[in-house]
């Protein structure tokens, strides 16, 4: 269609034309409302961008067991390679009070551990009988897993083992 009829008829139904592919050939034009297209244009933006980052929590105790760290140090790995955050909190029980200088001694090593996928948001910091940091994830192509496990492979004459087969 020319470009004078298009306006023409635009006019006629009280819209207007919007070229919505201009490096085509020929330019691919609309008719519609223009205050109503870029509503629609904007509204479909917003539905494209991520929400917000999660806040998600490990716990962590003064006198834990090396592969429970490891594998709550991999919990947080996998939070932060998801872009959530990470709230680091560390309880102390009974007598465990009296040596606060462990507990931040743990958190140390969870944020030396964790560094590689994130940057501390909130220092350390003792409230009650806690202590609580939060980590915020490094940018995507920053980001470098160091302890994801490698998935095990299944040996012969051993049916693979899935998480819905127990």
């Amino acid at each position: 269609m020319k470009l004078s009829d298009a306006l023409r008829k635009a006019q006629g139904m009280g819209l207007d034309l919007v070229e919505i592919a201009p490096t085509a050939n020929p330019p691919v034009c609309k008719i519609v409302a223009l205050g109503k297209f870029r509503y629609d244009i904007s509204k479909h933006e917003r539905d494209k961008r991520p929400a917000g980052a999660k806040l998600k929590e490990l716990k962590f105790r003064v006198n834990i067991d090396d592969h429970d760290y490891l594998t709550k140090i991999r919990h947080g790995e996998e939070f932060l390679d998801r872009g959530n955050k990470v709230r680091v909190q560390l309880q102390f029980r009974g007598r465990e009070m009296a040596h606060q200088e462990l507990g931040m001694q743990l958190m140390e090593k969870v944020r030396d551990d964790l560094a590689s996928m994130s940057q501390v948001e909130m220092e350390p910091k003792i409230t009650g009988r806690n202590v609580t940091m939060t980590l915020s994830p490094l940018p995507a192509n920053r980001r470098k897993r160091r302890f994801s496990s490698p998935p095990r492979p299944a040996e012969e004459g051993e049916p693979a083992v899935s998480p819905n087969n127990s």
